[in-house]
Order: structure tokens, then C-alpha cells, then sequence
């Protein structure tokens, strides 16, 4: 094996980690948040950035890139968001063309009730995660990267 290659293997060995860890805490949040508030990780994430705009709303397109969802599977999740009263969209004032999806009270509502058990869900995957060696490089360099700490 020459040194590229081994370089291309530790590459792919990073990211098949960081895959590891991202299903780990995606599947404890999305128990978590089904269970306790009927929502999906996606459904979360939506209502989450759009409660950190100012004016609380986004265009389609910017909300998609934002949650990282195409634009057809984030307008059918805003669709459900909207037929649950979470969401509501409506046509842009300067562009008849543009769509702006905004969170509506019961949208604000759900997500304060819900964000505690988001972040208490997110801390208890990283805590198991931590425990195990593969995945521990990976969390301290998250928790550096969180608050400022040295890797």
C-alpha cells in the first residue's frame, strides 16, 4: 500500500467514523422527539432554523440548503408542517415569485417544548459516544470545536 493510499483509507475511515456518529445521535433524537412531541429530527430542524431568522420566516430554497433536504422533500415536510398549523407559507410582498415558510404560534409553542428534550437527547448520544474509543476523537473535537478547547 502506497501513501496515497493509505492517506485515501484514512480519509474514508474518517468519514465512515463521522457517519457512525451522526447515525448514533440522529437516532436518539429522532426516538426522543417522536416520542415526546410527535416530531421528526427533519421536522425539528426546519422549525428550529426558521425560530433563528429574524421575522421567523425563509424563501424555500434558502430553508432546503439551511437543513440540507432537496427542495422537493423540504417543501413536502414544510407541506406536513403546514397541515399540522406549524408552519404557514405565503407569497414574498417585492417577488410574486418567491415563497416565504414562517412558524406560526403553535410552530413556537412546540419547538419550546421540544428543544429541551432535543439537547438533553443530543447529550446523552455524545455521552454514550464518548464512551466508545472509535467515536471519542470525534466528540472531543466537537466539544472543541462547541466551546474553544483544545483538541
Amino acid at each position: 500500500m502506497s501513501l496515497a493510499d493509505d492517506a485515501v483509507e484514512a480519509r474514508a475511515q474518517g468519514w465512515r467514523t463521522l457517519a457512525a456518529l451522526h447515525a448514533r445521535i440522529e437516532d436518539r433524537l429522532e426516538r426522543e422527539l417522536r416520542r415526546a412531541h410527535e416530531l421528526s429530527v427533519s421536522e425539528y430542524s426546519v422549525l428550529d432554523v426558521l425560530s433563528r431568522q429574524d421575522g421567523f420566516h425563509l424563501r424555500m430554497n434558502q430553508l432546503s440548503t439551511a437543513v440540507v433536504l432537496s427542495q422537493s422533500a423540504t417543501t413536502r415536510l414544510v407541506t406536513r408542517l403546514e397541515e399540522r398549523g406549524l408552519l404557514q407559507r405565503y407569497l414574498c410582498p417585492t417577488d410574486r415569485r418567491g415563497v416565504y415558510t414562517e412558524v406560526t404560534p403553535a410552530g413556537h409553542e412546540l419547538l419550546a417544548a421540544a428543544r429541551p428534550t432535543h439537547d438533553a437527547a443530543l447529550g446523552q448520544a455524545l455521552d454514550k459516544a464518548v464512551e466508545l474509543p472509535e467515536l471519542a476523537p470525534l466528540v472531543h473535537a466537537l466539544s472543541a470545536l462547541t466551546y474553544g478547547e483544545k483538541v
